[in-house]
């Protein structure tokens, strides 16, 4: 081990140390059920803002890293997405999903669907978790393994053992915690980049870079296609956000979560640019690397002392835990609490949370595993943790929320019937990255499954119990016909530039626009007939 090794491995066990320290104090704070998974309903702003920033600002600055040594400025679209995500849930969603008391998603279907959808929903939302977690974990063990003896498979489990000792001690409260802590490393490692990118390759360099490789100053060069499944990936994540949600909910008021969201919001500009720069000056001073993460290093290596590097990484370890211990804590939290739930609905709060803690362990294995499975791609492993979660519970969360038609059978159809076409699909692609088979991203042929089995397995299963009413709000009907002119125009386009949209990688989101506007309809202007739609128990009843 060198002393570039020494001072980053030593910083980040003084760090954890530190960490695991403080968490016992959350201990004490975590006293039953809403204590352990929501806080209490008792976080202030600022803990929504750190906790916020912690998990998707963190996540968003390493893939954005990692991409822009690569693909350069069109990297950034990625955060772009990440923060137009975030809006959203503050402006539209939080007070909502507040008023309903909401602490998963996998929950929420549950209460809807019964306990069938409840235990599917919440095994796959476990499960995938995970994925997000070795993502990040990832970039840390990166710089581990350039300037340490340690394997990159060892390093993730370090992570994992790491965040589950922690998070054990007090859950929501342990990670506000952590994420206090991880808002400074994270100020402390944007210094420390800035004084290496002024040093080496400086504006010069930068200027210089974009005169030999223009293409790492187009915005679009990161690939249309990944671009778009970037947008479109965080838009339908806005209703199945289960971690941000369930952060955002442990507020005192809807009013106070929105405000820690839409702090969140702007503190996540900085991360965004600085990841950029940080990229640009890896790929000016030390070209040629197959990976982001591994240059990185690489290029800091030559520009600072040990010490400053240390520090820097301090900030990705940061960004590990701040983005990891979310992830395992709601993945747990849907395992221990949900999927325990629906198996025995008798438990108690105390038992769910005592599963819960034995789910952080299996989460913790679940997560080595996948680090020995493909460590080579930090951020693929994000989206294929987006296709599946999301391409499972969009349409259930959706019709949970808006449309009493929707039955038991249908939630289970689409959960499953989601979560497998898409796995399939990038199967049939060879797990590719960015070749898809076919030219078509998995997360648009999962969510089109997911929302067509919605659709007509509840529409065929009631047959003869629902009709097409135009006897709507003026509001409804406004939705409506927008959703009915998009069907139009994009089945023309379709029709007459087939050839196009296939070529550019676009065919795929366009058919799943005109599936998602199809469901729109359905939704507005389909209704029971006669008596109220039955609404089935909830899934922790007897």
């Amino acid at each position: 081990m060198n002393s570039f090794g020494f001072w980053i491995l030593g910083l980040c066990l003084i760090y954890t140390l530190v960490i695991i320290v403080i968490s016992r104090y959350a201990r004490k704070k975590a006293e039953g059920g809403d204590g352990y998974w929501v806080g209490g309903r008792s976080f202030k702003p600022w803990m929504v803002f750190v906790c916020i920033t912690g998990l998707f600002s963190g996540s968003s600055f390493i893939s954005i890293l990692e991409l822009s040594y690569k693909v350069g400025i069109s990297a950034g679209w990625y955060g772009v997405a990440e923060m137009l995500h975030v809006l959203i849930i503050a402006l539209l969603l939080i007070a909502y999903l507040r008023k309903l008391k909401m602490v998963t998603v996998s929950g929420l279907i549950g209460d809807r669907f019964g306990r069938a959808a409840l235990g599917v929903s919440g095994m796959i939302t476990a499960f995938t978790f995970p994925m997000w977690s070795v993502a990040t974990a990832l970039a840390f063990a990166s710089a581990l393994h350039v300037f340490t003896n340690l394997s990159l498979p060892f390093s993730i489990a370090i992570t994992g053992i790491l965040l589950l000792i922690f998070l054990q001690a007090g859950g929501m409260w342990s990670v506000v915690v952590t994420q206090t802590a991880n808002s400074i490393a994270f100020a402390a490692m944007f210094i420390v980049g800035s004084i290496a990118l002024f040093i080496n390759p400086g504006i010069s360099g930068l200027a210089q870079l974009a005169a030999t490789k223009p293409e790492m100053f187009s915005l679009t060069n990161a690939g249309l296609q990944t671009i778009i499944a970037w947008f479109a990936t965080f838009l339908i994540n806005v209703v199945v956000a289960q971690a941000a949600f369930q952060m955002a909910l442990s507020c005192r008021t809807p009013e106070e979560g929105r405000k820690g969201l839409l702090m969140a919001f702007g503190a996540n500009i900085f991360f965004v640019v600085f990841g950029v720069l940080f990229g640009l000056a890896a790929a000016a001073v030390a070209p040629g690397g197959a990976r982001g993460m591994i240059a990185v290093p690489l290029y800091l290596a030559q520009v600072l002392p040990a010490p400053l590097v240390g520090v820097f990484f301090l900030g990705i370890w940061a960004a590990a835990l701040g983005w990891g211990a979310p992830c395992q804590f709601s993945g747990s939290t849907s395992l221990g609490r949900d999927v325990m739930g629906a198996i025995d609905p008798t438990l108690s709060d105390e038992r769910k949370v005592t599963y819960t803690k034995y789910a952080l362990v299996i989460l913790t294995i679940v997560m080595i595993l996948l680090g020995l499975m493909r460590s080579s791609m930090a951020a693929w492993w994000n989206v294929l943790a987006w296709t599946l979660r999301n391409g499972a519970t969009f349409a259930p969360v959706v019709a949970a929320l808006a449309w009493p038609l929707a039955t038991r059978r249908a939630a289970v159809a689409a959960l499953v019937g989601g979560f497998a076409s898409g796995l399939t699909w990038y199967a049939l692609g060879g797990w590719d990255p960015v070749k898809f088979f076919y030219n078509i991203h998995p997360v648009f042929i999962g969510m089109t499954f997911n929302i067509l089995l919605m659709v007509f397995v509840t529409l065929v299963g009631k047959y003869g119990q629902w009709k097409v009413s135009f006897n709507q709000t003026s509001g409804r009907k406004t939705l409506g016909m927008v959703g009915l002119t998009v069907i139009v125009l994009l089945s023309v386009l379709v029709a007459t530039q087939f050839n196009w949209l296939f070529t550019k990688g676009l065919i795929g989101l366009t058919l799943f626009l005109v599936v998602v506007s199809f469901f729109v309809n359905v939704l507005v202007f389909t209704e029971p007939i006669g008596a109220k739609t039955e609404i089935p128990e909830k899934a922790y009843a007897k």
